[in-house]
């Protein structure tokens, strides 16, 4: 494993329901930002792949999601963890490209940009559409409990998605993937 790809929200963030408008909403998960850190330490590379519709709508401009992206990343850094890359959607659900999850994308966006084949990469979300995004793309699934993942596990991962490693958090899924074989 040499790049873990990270859903923004429900696995780094609470989700909400309305969207995440501006920065003050923006409420981190416990352990979201030392499980980060962790995989920093670890020397793998760390990737958000994020759907943000809330742009594609009209709801808030590319600027305000910059500014929401800005106040993460200073999260993280406080806790000593950094984001190695971005990958953001705003497509519209009605207007979706190959790079809107479950489309494979942005994933495969960030396995090029970092040379690093989808054998060796991991995809961490709370929603069907990142495991749906992470088959297509090639890569291992793992599925958290946070966000949406405990209503998405709940209604049965389909099987042609299996194998799908499910953890509460962010932080016991890179426990898990950094524990010694």
């Amino acid at each position: 494993m040499r790049l873990i790809l990270i859903d923004r929200d429900g696995v780094l963030n609470v989700d909400r329901p309305d969207s995440v408008r501006n920065p003050g909403e923006l409420v981190p998960i416990p352990g979201s930002a030392a499980a980060v850190a962790r995989l920093n330490a670890a020397g793998v590379r760390v990737a958000v792949v994020t759907n943000q519709a809330v742009v594609g709508r009209g709801i808030i401009g590319p600027d305000m999601l910059e500014q929401i992206h800005h106040r993460l990343a200073d999260d993280l850094r406080r806790a000593g963890a950094r984001i190695d890359a971005w990958f953001v959607c705003t497509d519209a659900p009605h207007a979706a490209t190959a790079r809107r999850k479950p489309g494979p994308g942005m994933l495969r966006e960030a396995m090029d940009q970092f040379r690093i084949a989808p054998a060796e990469t991991v995809m961490i979300g709370d929603a069907e559409t990142d495991l749906e995004a992470a088959l297509a793309a090639g890569c291992r699934r793992v599925l958290v409990r946070t966000g949406k993942g405990a209503a998405t596990q709940a209604r049965g991962i389909k099987p042609h998605l299996l194998p799908v490693a499910v953890h509460e958090d962010l932080a016991g899924a890179v426990e898990a993937l950094l524990a010694p074989a």
